[in-house]
């Protein structure tokens, strides 16, 4: 089997916890003077990133993907955790005169956050050529990243004759028109949550049963309300699987699109590939981090057995 090449941004994520609440500090009529300081009772750096991400599941579900982003002066440790996890990084473009991507982020009680974001080495992602990899990649994920990143590899997908995953999530508003329209319409499967999914149709007017008429495969995500794969031929409604506990849901889309990926490319059917996608999500959030969880195909099928009552499908 070829290899899935990721894209996207790999970033560290500072995060800060204010055991306070903004509210009290942050007077609504004084904005335009804001001038505020908060003391953090817990700092914790995390490896993090939408490419990143995505790779560290699809290796968990035995794939090994193309790690296909640009990576600062700071990847060396990262490098190495991702490539004891089965991630493939020799595509990634070392930047070594700057930092990896890095978001510093400052929660409070309320689980409201303030972040701040440095693009470091991830503005330079429209320098990461996919066509030098051709012949060893048949699917292509273009996950946040650099705009022009991004239109460059919806491009070289469509050149390779890749099938192309789009996942543009938070960068929907920063990308121009004609950007977010190749995407979705070469994309052999897009990938959203229902806010980001009613964003698309308020920027372009197309809807997911727009987007599965044109033959793509539409995944939305509803949170604790389970998904729906939007197939061309009907929809099919996915599950939630139950968490033991919700300990940080930052990346569970991540593990979602990663899990849905992976299942296809074992030739599952929707059903159990929803399913599949959901479990890995879940999995995700179940700890703290974006890349601190972990399963083998028997914990995995434990897993499924609980939270669906069936047998796990065999690709």
């Amino acid at each position: 089997m070829k290899q899935v090449a990721v894209t996207g941004s790999v970033a560290f994520d500072t995060i800060m916890v204010f055991p306070g609440h903004f509210g009290e500090h942050i007077l609504p009529d004084k904005t335009h003077l804001i001038n505020v300081s908060f003391l953090v009772d817990r700092l914790e750096k995390r490896r993090g990133g939408t490419a990143a991400n995505i790779a560290y599941n699809l290796a968990l579900h035995g794939e090994r993907p193309l790690l296909s982003a640009a990576v600062g002066n700071d990847f060396g440790a990262y490098d190495d955790a991702l490539r004891d996890a089965g991630v493939d990084t020799s595509a990634a473009l070392h930047c070594d005169d700057i930092p990896c991507a890095a978001a510093f982020i400052t929660t409070d009680l309320d689980d409201n956050q303030i972040t701040a974001f440095f693009p470091g080495a991830m503005g330079r992602g429209a320098e990461v050529d996919l066509v030098a990899h051709a012949d060893v990649v048949d699917t292509v994920v273009v996950a946040p990243d650099a705009p022009q990143g991004m239109a460059r590899h919806v491009a070289q997908a469509g050149e390779m004759g890749a099938r192309l995953v789009f996942v543009p999530a938070q960068q929907i508003p920063s990308l121009p028109d004609d950007t977010l329209r190749a995407g979705l319409e070469t994309a052999w499967m897009v990938v959203g949550n229902d806010y980001e999914l009613e964003l698309i149709r308020s920027r372009t007017g197309m809807t997911a049963d727009d987007l599965r008429r044109r033959g793509a495969l539409v995944a939305v995500t509803r949170g604790d309300q389970g998904s729906e794969l939007h197939a061309p031929d009907g929809v099919v409604h996915i599950p939630v699987a139950p968490p033991r506990a919700v300990v940080d849901p930052t990346g569970a889309g991540d593990a979602y699109v990663a899990g849905l990926l992976a299942a296809l490319r074992l030739g599952l059917p929707l059903d159990a590939a929803g399913r599949v996608a959901a479990l890995s999500a879940t999995f995700a959030i179940e700890q703290q981090g974006t890349q601190s969880h972990w399963y083998d195909v028997a914990s995995f099928a434990v897993r499924y057995r609980e939270a669906f009552g069936v047998e796990p499908p065999r690709g």
